[in-house]
């Protein structure tokens, strides 16, 4: 069988052209013990530096345990406006020196209050009474966390409680608390806008959330998380968006509150400077149409079966183009959705991506006459 490659330049179809090249400098050198710049969309890592290493994520640990508890809820086996009946393992004056919303032993709290006091507040009070009330126990919990750690795929993460205070068997790195706060983003749309309150007040107490970013106006940043602890040093997720692109940082074992804010809004204004999210193609777009043998019609629509998304340099974008190849000589039946090749993105004679070719519409088998018309036509073609 032969194989059929037709190019495809994207750009007058999806973008602007760039006047000219954007030279990209070397990524900004911070102080943190680890760190990690990631596009949300594309998964593309813009920076990093000891991105593997395992390290304390203090409470960081809070977004595994506000993830459990939502897909908990998105499931429907909890819900936000459930009554929580606190005990006396989740009250507050167990936490005398560290973050807590302050709940009193047998008051009912609502899981939306909870889940605020544990986004918002950081406290830990709130995640063991989410814990609790999601599995019957913190133990219990832990197991889940661990179990949907599993499924993330966060290979260097494990977590021994709900809220991040040290542990010898809780650690983490910059790439899977990345990983972390993406699933929270896509995976729980009603609960993620809690990350960017300012402010709860509950029991008579108002705090505000220590994510500082979330007051810089010179940047979108919409969310993530803090966290503390002595053995930890000072961490921060974040997450900011600009135009259609999404940045995810992370930096783990900073200096102090201060550096971890600047060391972020390094990075993100770094990415936001220097490169740039596409989606060059969009699902069920009409790319080409392809040539099927012994079918009801002759052509057949491709494209892509998801919006495609692509994380390039600035200065690259002026030279993006798109290479659709099919698997040789195309029969029928063929149905919509099947995989009929590969859409190659290319830079410079370079791949960057790939994705799937896919039928847009169904193609029947033909009758009898119309198929011997093909045979004949497809055995003439191969002579040639």
């Amino acid at each position: 069988m032969r194989n059929t490659t037709t190019a495809l330049s994207l750009m007058a179809l999806s973008f602007a052209t760039v006047a000219a090249p954007v030279i990209v400098p070397d990524p900004p050198a911070i102080g943190a013990k680890g760190y990690i710049l990631m596009d949300y969309n594309t998964g593309t890592v813009l920076v990093e530096k000891n991105a593997d290493n395992q390290l304390n994520p203090a409470s960081l640990t809070k977004l595994m345990t506000a993830y459990v508890a939502g897909q908990e809820v998105k499931q429907g086996n909890i819900a936000l406006d459930d009554q929580v009946t606190i005990s006396q393992r989740a009250w507050a004056r167990n936490f005398p020196d560290s973050s807590k919303m302050f709940i009193e032993v047998g008051t009912q709290v609502s899981l939306n209050d909870l889940y605020r006091g544990l986004v918002v507040q950081s406290g830990n009070d709130a995640a063991v009474a989410i814990a609790e009330h999601v599995a019957g126990s913190e133990d219990a919990f832990v197991s889940l966390m661990n179990s949907w750690s599993s499924k993330l795929g966060l290979s260097n993460t494990a977590f021994s409680n709900p809220h991040g205070l040290d542990s010898n068997e809780l650690y983490s790195t910059p790439r899977d608390i990345a990983k972390l706060s993406q699933a929270i983003i896509r995976d729980l749309p009603q609960i993620y806008p809690m990350y960017s309150e300012l402010s709860f007040t509950y029991n008579g107490i108002t705090q505000y959330n220590r994510n500082g970013l979330l007051r810089d106006r010179s940047l979108n940043v919409d969310g993530m998380k803090t966290g503390y602890t002595s053995g930890a040093g000072y961490s921060l997720a974040t997450s900011a968006t600009n135009g259609d692109m999404r940045l995810i940082s992370v930096v783990m074992g900073s200096s102090s509150t201060k550096n971890r804010e600047s060391e972020s809004k390094q990075l993100l204004s770094y990415g936001f400077r220097f490169f740039d999210t596409i989606s060059p193609t969009k699902a069920d777009e009409k790319l080409s149409e392809v040539r099927v043998w012994m079918g009801e019609q002759d052509n057949l629509d491709v494209g892509v079966s998801e919006d495609v998304y692509l994380t390039l340099s600035k200065g690259a974008l002026s030279n993006l183009k798109a290479v659709l190849e099919t698997q040789g000589d195309l029969t029928a039946p063929i149905r919509k959705g099947d995989k009929v090749g590969d859409v190659i993105y290319v830079v410079d004679d370079k791949e960057v991506a790939r994705t799937d070719l896919v039928a847009l519409n169904n193609v029947e088998e033909g009758g009898f006459f119309k198929r011997m018309l093909d045979w004949v036509k497809r055995l003439v073609a191969s002579w040639f």
